[in-house]
Parts: C-alpha cells; structure tokens; sequence
C-alpha cells in the first residue's frame, strides 16, 4: 500500500497507458482520445502486462461499412476461449476499447458493425487463410511457450504435398522434422536420406481446413518446440483438409501419396491419426475398424458416439498402442458425445486412455493446442504415465440444461456454467447475444446464442464465483429477461446471478435473520424541491436508543445510478453483513443516498444529513462521519472534502480522481481528515489516466492519503463491490 504523507512528490508510482483524457462527462466520466488514426497505425497494440488496445477509425468504417450505430471486435475473448463480441466505444474519430488482461496464448478477431458487416484489420499482416476476415496476435507467456515462434533455423519445414485421386486433385500439408532430408538427398543435420521416419496424420475436420492447424493451432510452432526439447519421436506430420465418415478412401489415397513422396515407415507400429472434432472421429474410425493400419489415435473433441464390438481391442491381433480421448468442458458439442462414446469403448472391449475434461476450454483451437501437446510426445515411444492431464477431472455423466421453457433463466450449475435462455417473442430475431461483465476482471462481453425451437439459448461458463449482471441484445435491442424476476431500478434490461463460492462469500446472503436491516428513508430536498429517498443499513442489533450514537458512512452511487444501486447491483448489504457477523466492521450506519443534484454538496449537507440524523441514532462528530462513493459519486466525496475539509474524517473515492487543486487547502485536509483512501481500476477502467495524473496534484499540494495500487477490473461492480469490502473495515478505527 501507498501511503503518501505530503513530504515530497512521488513519481513512477505507475505506468500511463498510451491513452490522454479529453474531457469530463459530469464529475468523473472522462473521454479517452484514442491514437491519431493514420493509414498504417496499427488498430491493436498489446502491452507488456496483456490489455489489448483496439482503436478502429472511423473514416475506415463508414467508407468499408457505411453508417452504423454500433462495433464490435469478434474473437476468442469468451469464458473457456469461446468466440464473443468487445464492443467498442465511439471516441471522436475512432471507435475504441481496452479488454484484458487476457491469458498468453494466440488469439484471433474480425471487426463487425451492426451484427452483419465484417471487415479484417488491414493493419494486422497475419492471415488465416481459410477465413479471410480473421487476423491473430500471440501474447507470450509461461503457460503459451509451445506456441511461440521456434528460433530462426532451429525449426522444422513446412511443405505442401499436391496428389491425385481418381476423382480430383488434392493437396496436404506436411511438416518435416529439422535434418529430414528427402528421399535420395541429404539433411542439414546428417540425415544421409536412408532412414524412414515415422508419420502422424493430422485429420482437420469437415468444417476446417488443413491451414487452419498451422493459422489457429500453431501445429508448426508446437512441433518445432517440442523436437527442440526432444520431447517427441522425429516424426512426419501430414495435415489433411477435410475428414469426413465419406472420406476414409480419400485417407488411403493420401497415405499412399506420403509414401511416395517420403521417407516413412508403411507398418502399423509406426503411424498416427488424430483429428478434431469430425477429424478425431475418423481418426477412431480409421484405428477401430481396421486397427491393421494404424498403432495410435487421438480424437480431440470428436463426436463419435459408438463403435461396433468387432473384439479389435488390444488383443494380441489388433495390438493398437493407444487410443487417447479429449474432450473440452460442457461448453464442448463433443462432452456428451465423449460420455457416450466411453460407455460404448467399454462394452467394445476396447482400451483407451482418457486425458480428463479441460475445465477452460470448449469445442476450440485454445483446447485442440493443448490435445495436441499433450498426444504428440506419447506417439512411437513407451509412455508411462496415463492419466489426464494436470488439473482436468472425470466425466460427471451427460450435461443436459432443464428443456426450453422449463425453468426460470438463467440456468446455474454448481460449477459455474450457466444457461441463458431468451422468451419465445423474439424467436424471429436475426441476431441475438447476451451481454454480461463476464470477461477478465469484470469487463463485458456479448456472447452469441443460438436458436433452439422457439427460444435462443447459450451456456457459459466456468464463471469463478462472483455476483453477475446481463441482458439480452436482440438485433441490436436491449431486452431484460422476463424470466428472471430480479431487478435493477435504474437498468431496467438488465438482470443479476449469483455463482456461489468462496470467492464470492462476501456477495452472498448470510443466513436469514443474522443480517442487518435495509430501510427506505424519505427526506425532501430543498434542491431538487421534491420528495427523495435514501436506503440505509443498520447493523445487526442496531439500538436507536444507545448512549453512544452510531457513526455513519454515506455512501453514494454514479452518474446514470441512483440510491438503490448499492444494494441491487454493488450487494452493500451482503458486503456489511458478513463483515459485521465476521467481526471485522465497526457498527455503522450505511446511508446510500440520491447524488443526483445540480448541487450534491448542498443536498448532502441540507438535505441527507439532516434527515438521516433525524431518523437514525448516528454521530455528529465529524470524526465519526465518513463518505465515498463511486465515479461521479466518488467525484461528489472529492468535492465536499474540497469545500467542507474536515466535515468527515474518512473521505474515499472509487474511480475517481482528486481533480484541480486550484484553491484547495491542503492543511485544513491533512488537519481534519483521518484517512483519505483512493481507488480505481485498471487500464480498462476509462478513468484511470485521469486518476493516475491527480496523482502528482496531490502530491505536489501536501495531502495526506492512501493509494492501494489499482483493483483489477473495469468502471464497474466488480472493482466497486471489492473497494467497498476494503474500505468498510477500515473506517471509524483511527
């Protein structure tokens, strides 16, 4: 923790993104003036720390899509790497955001307006070449090492192998271990062209194309790595389009245009298949029905159901070395299909091994990289261990969601997956998605859903647990989800869940009875020259006749929010309960009143104050007030401790900078103020340049005050909920 007593200026307390303020919306709300957009400035750039920064001009968009009222960036930015929309913001001449920090690993995007206009960014040189619209970008880590580039010359090759069959021309890819010399020449590493390699045939899917492997896989880069490692038998692996239950004939035509073409092995003992999805099924296809032809096969994600009892299995005939299965989480098309097939593997009598549910990653390439991480070193080698991978867990049986229309949505499991499920009124929609602060830290995302029957439904998920706000986007419509009968006052489309956990403790409801009390208050504000209402929270055991008055905190909300927004969506009464039965909160008064004024130090001070002494035991004594608040809120708290320094000696602001210190008296704060505590979120919180440069403002004014570092998370609840848990039990204990 930072904490800065005023005695000399504090420089480098953190690195300003490549973002400046261009204005303030209300108090707190600030415009972030993206990058001059010029023909060859990059649309993405990615920081050290993993936020990936989308800029779009606006120019671009309206001459390649015309007017449209809303961009988003499509990628694989979704829970278990599902495919998902990051909107984008419109900022003077370009639409932008900030989505992070993402995992390492390779990520892929197009750019989108209005659900149907889909461009690539010309600025990004990478290319997926079956799918034009796409481009990529790789962040690096511990966890994506395979997946980087090999240094240069230490890696493999990379050729296409061009056949004919009787019906057509065909083509593959294949890739080469380093030293392979072809057939009747020499390799770089004293391979003198005699000795035959092995050979991996690595079957894409009838939805895929062989490019694909190499553009979304990285098979090149996870190959190339691991023969640096000596983690896997020098070995060919031939990458095949298609791979459909028609397509074995066209399997044997290519495995007889390898042989030909290169050195390997013909026998069983020395050839592979595996595949993804339709691929990993005919990879079992091929081993099972005529187990002759190949000693191994992988199928990731694959949908095969059944196999026939032809007593192939592992007897001393039909010797097969390995059959190993993948499958994704309940997100994965083939997770019931892999329950299923297991059953029918059983009674077959046939062997396999299983590598366990991947618990974050669905029917995707993020999954398929690691599948084939973990297959290619078990191939052509003895392997002892077995077992799954680290951290992936059995199957638990079938995942079936209750039927369309059988049960209020969302649909929660006990690991955190959930079902949304819209009414059947918008069953016509051409493009549907639910939108909900699911991406990291608690940024948003719109993940597609699809049309079942009469109703569009997704599942989601794992979600850590955590308290979750969404709604429906019907082309380009907010709709609330009549079946969730939770509410959010000032949001009316949006709904809430909740994912249990311990995560999520303090979010949760303590058992009934143990609580504190939520109350309305009704005041009339001389500013507004109106009727206005306040909820306050009384502790457990609350006495209104105590000797000892109460001290109180006033807590207050943001621009477009109003009172009830603390308990609807920040769960300020879950948050102060658990404190109190846990012991860890002074007994307070909470008063969470309506900051929507034309002049809130007035409403505050002639109007919520007055009336929450007159209903409530709570203190007069500024040392036993406080105040905070979120964004424009939090910019609310700032400017009473400006006006009215020493009127409340705890003084904290969420996602709010100090602002000017034109006129500000640094002693009077530092004299009448206990604790002075800043927070805010990370790059994705818009407010963060301008909070990151009140830093030295207050430095260079002397003042007194505490900065944590940044919450990591957006402008939103889930940096809001974790300011309050840190801030209640701090106050009224100096």
């Amino acid at each position: 923790m930072i904490v800065h007593d005023g005695s000399s200026p504090r420089t480098g307390v953190h690195r300003l993104p490549a973002v400046v303020i261009a204005g303030l919306i209300a108090i707190a709300a600030v415009l972030i003036a993206p990058r001059p957009a010029t023909a060859d400035t990059p649309w993405l750039s990615v920081s050290e720390d993993r936020y990936a920064s989308f800029s779009v001009p606006a120019a671009y968009v309206q001459a390649n899509m015309g007017t449209v009222s809303q961009v988003v960036v499509e990628g694989n930015f979704g829970p278990s790497a599902a495919w998902a929309e990051f909107g984008l913001t419109r900022r003077g001449d370009v639409w932008s955001g900030i989505l992070g920090p993402l995992k390492p690993g390779l990520y892929n995007y197009q750019v989108t307006g209005d659900d149907t206009k889909s461009l690539k960014d010309p600025t990004n040189t990478t290319v997926v070449a079956s799918k034009p619209l796409l481009s990529t970008f790789f962040i690096p880590g511990d966890s994506a090492s395979l997946l980087a580039d090999a240094p240069q010359g230490q890696g493999g090759k990379i050729e296409t192998l061009t056949y004919r069959t009787k019906q057509t021309e065909r083509s593959a890819l294949v890739w080469t271990p380093p030293g392979y010399a072809p057939k009747g020449g020499k390799g770089d590493k004293g391979d003198k062209g005699g000795k035959p390699y092995p050979v991996l045939f690595l079957q894409s899917g009838t939805d895929r194309s062989a490019t694909d492997w190499l553009d979304l896989g990285r098979a090149k880069q996870i190959f190339d790595n691991l023969a640096a490692k000596g983690a896997i038998e020098p070995m060919l692996v031939v990458i095949g389009d298609g791979g459909g239950p028609d397509d074995d004939k066209g399997l044997k035509d290519l495995r007889k245009a390898v042989g030909d073409a290169y050195r390997v092995h013909h026998d069983r003992e020395h050839q592979a298949i595996a595949g993804v999805s339709e691929g990993g099924s005919q990879a079992l296809r091929a081993a099972l029905t005529d187990p002759g032809e190949f000693a191994y096969a992988g199928s990731f994600s694959g949908l095969l159901t059944e196999v026939a009892d032809r007593g192939h299995g592992h007897g001393p005939k039909h010797n097969l070395k390995l059959v190993r299965l993948y499958t994704g989480n309940v997100t994965d098309p083939a997770y019931n299909a892999t329950v299923s097939l297991t059953k029918s593997l059983n009674r077959a009598g046939v062997k396999y091994d299983f590598d366990g549910v991947n618990p974050d990653a669905g029917a995707n390439w993020n999954a398929w990289q690691e599948n084939l991480i973990d297959f290619a070193p078990r191939l052509f080698r003895k392997v002892r261990d077995q077992g799954p991978s680290a951290g992936h867990g059995p199957l638990k049986g079938r995942f079936d969601p209750p039927a369309p229309g059988t049960t209020p949505t969302p649909f929660v499991t006990k690991d955190g997956f959930v079902t949304f499920e819209t009414a059947p009124d918008v069953k016509d929609a051409k493009h549907v998605t639910v939108w909900a602060n699911t991406a990291p830290g608690g940024s948003w995302l719109r993940v597609p859903m699809s049309l079942e029957g009469d109703r569009w439904r997704a599942t989601v998920g794992p979600l850590d647990p955590w308290f979750y706000y969404y709604r429906f986007i019907v082309d380009r419509v907010a709709v609330k989800d009549a079946s969730n009968p939770t509410k959010i006052t000032s949001e009316p489309a949006w709904s809430t869940f909740f994912v249990p956990g311990q995560r999520a403790r303090l979010l949760s409801d303590v058992p009934a009875g143990q609580g504190g009390k939520v109350e309305s208050l009704t005041y009339q504000s001389t500013v507004a020259n109106q009727a206005r209402t306040a909820l306050v929270w009384t502790p457990p055991g609350y006495d209104p006749n105590r000797t000892e008055p109460y001290p109180v905190l006033y807590l207050q909300h943001g621009s477009g929010q109003n009172y009830t927004d603390w308990t609807e969506m920040g769960r300020a009464k879950q948050i102060l309960d658990h404190q109190f039965l846990d012991g860890d909160l002074v007994p307070m008064v909470v008063v969470m009143g309506n900051g929507n004024s034309s002049n809130f130090n007035r409403e505050l001070l002639e109007n919520i104050v007055p009336a929450a002494r007159s209903h409530y035991n709570i203190s007069s004594d500024p040392s036993r007030q406080a105040l905070a608040g979120l964004s424009m809120g939090g910019g609310q708290a700032i400017g009473v401790l400006k006006a009215y320094p020493g009127q409340f000696a705890y003084v904290a602001a969420f996602s709010a900078g100090f602002g000017s210190g034109n006129g500000v008296d640094a002693a009077a704060i530092n004299n009448g103020t206990k604790m002075l505590r800043m927070y805010v979120g990370d790059q994705t919180d818009f407010v963060y340049p301008s909070f990151m440069a009140s830093l030295p403002t207050m430095n260079n004014l002397g003042i007194r005050y505490e900065f944590d570092g940044v919450t990591p998370g957006p402008h939103g609840w889930d940096v809001w909920q974790k300011n309050l848990i840190d801030l209640a039990p701090r106050l009224f204990k100096r």
